[in-house]
């Protein structure tokens, strides 16, 4: 499996970004597609997750700004970053559980497959 982050970028506070996630070597999709992000000085936290059925869960903070979503036809995964906010730059991480899971969660360890990020700068 190998993953390619693109579409991070410097806007201001209260504009729009599209993140995307192209997946190679994961024909079926049953399993765990999420974002995770690193800001300056902390930990990397999970953002976004969604299922093989398209249940989504969001970070509490980015809940109603941010939609997470994939199409399969283009082996992709999208971010769909609204209204934001200094607090969300950070290195943006697309990360993948290709196997069948009964429930997604944010937890880092749920995920072995990873891309290498794609920054975003978010300006007052």
């Amino acid at each position: 499996v190998h993953v390619v982050e693109s579409g991070g970028d410097s806007v201001q506070a209260g504009g729009s970004l599209r993140l995307s996630c192209v997946v190679s070597g994961y024909r079926h999709w049953v399993g765990c597609l999420a974002w995770f992000r690193q800001g300056p000085g902390h930990e990397r936290e999970g953002v976004a997750v969604i299922s093989n059925s398209d249940t989504t869960s969001y970070k509490d903070s980015v809940k109603g700004r941010f939609t997470i979503s994939k199409d399969k036809a283009k082996n992709t995964l999208y971010l769909q970053m609204n209204a934001l906010k200094p607090e969300d730059s950070g290195l943006y991480y697309c990360a993948v559980n290709p196997y069948f899971s009964q429930q997604c969660s944010l937890g880092e360890s749920g995920f072995p497959y990873w891309g290498q990020g794609t920054q975003v700068t978010v300006s007052s």
